[in-house]
């Protein structure tokens, strides 16, 4: 009879992995899988190395059930269609899988029933309510501890359970033991009280080990707890010093007030003409007590200096008057430029459309896509319309002007500070289209441009050009009469990782405002595509911007916080800074990208707080009120028959006259998707894609009888395209090969003279 291996012991944690053998098919029989039990959850994989990205099962133990079926055989179910038969390599590792599935599950069942009944746990009066927030993190602290070190009960409950059950099994084995002859049977017998021994002592490692950790957490918590307790006795201490102090200032003011009552109404006695003085002065005291009440800063983290409130009262009224004339400049805009330019009032302004078809219910046959994909080169396989929606991808970079007012509100700044705040704002503002925006835009073929004329409505004229195809880049440039010009260069870069697709915009943006010389450049963050594969499609933003001031070394960095559905946060938020060459923090921004951004003045700013992550402090800031910047337009009524469009959105691919023939508006398989005629548009499609193969192989060959005839270096490029309306040099600020406007786009439009543009439809 062979010795039995040393058994480890059952870890006392909530985690136990090893191999097991689970049966598969009739064919296959039983094969070696890597189980791993943890939280309640039974998962198994193939091998170790999947665990960190296939799971090839779970099951949930607080339902299953637990039978054994032999010797080295268990079967754990959930009544439905989970069943998992399993063989261990001996009794004895059977046994030790069967301990810890058996805690497990009782801890899961007593999560669910907690869950539950999670309101009747600790009703509120129980509990003592702290004051602040610290007190809250602190109560919400306690509370797990206790529910923590109540779970570790239950385990030990569970445990001696365990341990009542093999030691009566192991009673019973001693005593056949007893009963028996020395016949052949001894030997068997024998064995089996060895093995129920080596259980027994298990189980009871088990125990031990749970009884240490209860320890140990008990006595880590013991401190924590009484540090926590004093804390709360000296916060209350203060807030009771601050309550009596506010007593008093309240019955001073109440005194202060009637005594002022009384030296009215005697002067009202004394002479006529004496209370209009009076009722102007006790009118001007009222504005400026409740102007500082209105301008008190409101703190983020901690109260500020008492002192410091008297320092920054001169302070705040300068920056009220220095922020006034800015926003009532903003508000009296139309006005002006009414004044300016009376004559255009006399022209009407084109209608633009508000609907499009509504989109077509058609179901996506996946076979006939592969079907259409068999024997052709990947390059060659055309993707339906069903993917997409009806504008293109320059027509999409164009809706970044959605909101250009708030550029125009930039160029009326008179601080470089809060200009910042709106081009800030202004970065923020282009993702609140991509929302419920799940479409993908149509590629622009190679020579394709597309003109958003908005000069007579909002003083701005964007072009938008595709200078190439492999990798695909836009170029754009628009130039506003407001005193700002914007200009960009994107190429999109992707990634297939499974469940989500993420969209990688490569390229600087450039601000560039007239009045101030102020020149801007920031870049885009990363869009997720979220269920490629199964479920809802949904979009999410996430990264960090650097909006930098070149012409002052101004910098506000904007962070765009991924969703996690464990955050407390809200969804979509983003938080910036805006500090000055100095690195000094003058404004703070908050917000959503899919909602509205407000932005706070900084005050003063400390650090101190709770430690943030990797150990640093976090910077506490102190602002006066929040001012709303920017807020989402609604959408149009019915936007969710057309592809949730907006406003700007719904007339981009409206028709107009006078457009360059290779304008978007004229691409044939993007008009017929958006009338609905989707089979006719998958068919333009493919044959447009096909035209421009053709175009790029003349190209290659002539660039290469070109190569040929001058005997150039094999380096030399094989696609000699040359875009028409930007050309390509390196960019005087970033130092990179972009393309950047080289005019006549607007002169060639005045003059309806198109002969330069290929013809690409």
């Amino acid at each position: 009879m062979s010795e039995p291996k040393t058994p480890t012991a059952i870890p006392a944690g909530d985690t136990y992995k090893g191999w097991v053998f689970k049966w598969t098919n009739y064919i296959k029989g039983y094969q070696r899988r890597w189980f791993v039990l943890s939280n309640g959850l039974l998962s198994y994989y193939r091998t170790q190395a999947e665990m960190g990205h296939t799971c090839r099962g779970t099951i949930n133990l607080a339902t299953a059930t637990i039978t054994v079926d032999d010797a080295c055989n268990f079967v754990i179910s959930n009544g439905g269609a989970q069943t998992y038969h399993l063989k261990a390599s001996c009794e004895v590792e059977r046994q030790r899988w069967i301990t810890a599935l058996e805690l497990a599950k009782a801890k899961a069942a007593r999560m669910q029933a907690e869950s539950d009944d999670s309101g009747d746990d600790f009703p509120p009066s129980s509990v003592p309510v702290a004051h602040g927030q610290g007190g809250g993190s602190q109560n919400s602290e306690v509370q797990s501890a206790l529910r923590t070190l109540g779970s570790k009960v239950e385990d030990l409950s569970t445990c001696n359970d365990l341990i009542s059950k093999h030691g009566s099994a192991l009673q019973r084995s001693l005593s056949e033991l007893d009963s028996l002859r020395l016949t052949g049977e001894a030997g068997d017998k024998i064995r089996q009280v060895t093995e129920r021994a080596t259980l027994f002592r298990i189980t009871s490692n088990a125990m031990i080990n749970a009884c240490r950790d209860f320890l140990s957490l008990a006595q880590a918590h013991s401190k924590r707890w009484q540090k926590a307790l004093q804390a709360e006795r000296e916060q209350r201490v203060r807030l009771e010093e601050t309550l009596e102090q506010l007593a008093k200032q309240h019955n001073h003011l109440e005194r202060a007030f009637r005594g002022a009552a009384q030296a009215n109404a005697s002067a009202e006695n004394k002479s006529a003409v004496g209370p209009v003085k009076g009722e102007a002065s006790d009118e001007d005291d009222d504005n400026e007590f409740f102007d500082a009440m209105e301008e008190a800063p409101e703190f983020i983290t901690v109260p500020a200096d008492p002192q410091f409130h008297k320092r920054s009262s001169s302070n705040i009224s300068g920056f009220n008057s220095e922020m006034c004339p800015d926003d009532q400049s903003l508000n009296e805009e139309p006005l002006v430029m009414n004044q300016e330019s009376p004559s255009q009032e006399l022209v009407p302004l084109k209608k633009r459309r508000t609907r499009i078809p509504d989109k077509p219910n058609y179901s996506l046959n996946l076979w006939s896509i592969m079907k259409n994909c068999i024997g052709k080169e990947l390059s060659k396989i055309p993707m339906p319309v069903n993917f997409n929606e009806p504008i293109s991808m320059l027509q999409r970079l164009s809706e970044d002007l959605e909101y250009h007012e708030l550029l125009d509100k930039a160029a009326k700044c008179q601080s470089s500070l809060e200009q910042m705040c709106y081009v800030a704002a202004f970065s923020v503002s282009s993702y609140s289209t991509t929302v419920y925006r799940t479409g993908k835009p149509f590629n622009p073929l190679l020579g394709e441009t597309y003109e958003l004329d908005r000069q007579r409505e909002s003083g701005y004229r964007s072009l938008c050009e595709q200078v190439s195809h492999h990798p695909p880049a836009a170029a754009h440039h628009v130039i506003s009469d407001r005193g700002w010009t914007l200009r960009q260069e994107i190429t999109v870069a992707s990634k297939f990782r499974g469940k989500y697709l993420s969209i990688m915009p490569l390229g600087t943006i450039h601000a560039v405002f007239e009045k101030s010389n102020n020149h801007y450049t920031w870049k885009k963050v990363t869009t997720t595509v979220h269920n490629i594969i199964v479920g809802k499609l949904w979009i999410d933003q996430s990264g960090e911007i650097d909006v930098v001031n070149h012409t002052t070394g101004d910098r506000c960095h904007l962070k765009f916080a991924p969703y996690s559905y464990f955050s407390r946060d809200v969804a979509r938020k983003v938080t910036g800074v805006v500090m000055d060459k100095d690195g000094k923090a003058h404004y703070v921004l908050s917000g959503t990208w899919d909602e509205k951004m407000e932005f706070s003045r900084v005050m003063q700013s400390s650090r101190g707080g709770e430690n943030g992550t990797e150990g640093k402090q976090k910077t506490v800031y102190q602002t006066l009120k929040a001012r709303e910047v920017w807020r989402r337009n609604p959408l149009p009524e019915g936007a969710e028959t057309m592809y949730y469009f907006t406003a700007l959105a719904l007339t981009l691919n409206e028709p107009e006259e006078g457009i360059a023939p290779t304008d978007s508006r004229r691409r044939p398989d993007q008009r017929l998707m958006e009338e609905g005629r989707w089979e006719e548009a998958n068919a333009e499609k493919q044959r447009l894609e096909e035209k421009q193969r053709s175009a790029r192989r003349e190209r290659e060959k002539e660039a290469a009888s070109q190569r040929t005839s001058s005997q150039s270096e094999e380096g030399a490029p094989h696609d000699n395209y040359q875009a028409l309306w930007f050309e390509r040099r390196e960019d005087p600020i970033t130092g990179e090969q972009v393309h950047i406007y080289r005019g006549g786009y607007w002169e060639a439009k005045d003059r309806g003279s198109w002969e330069g543009c290929p013809n690409i439809f």
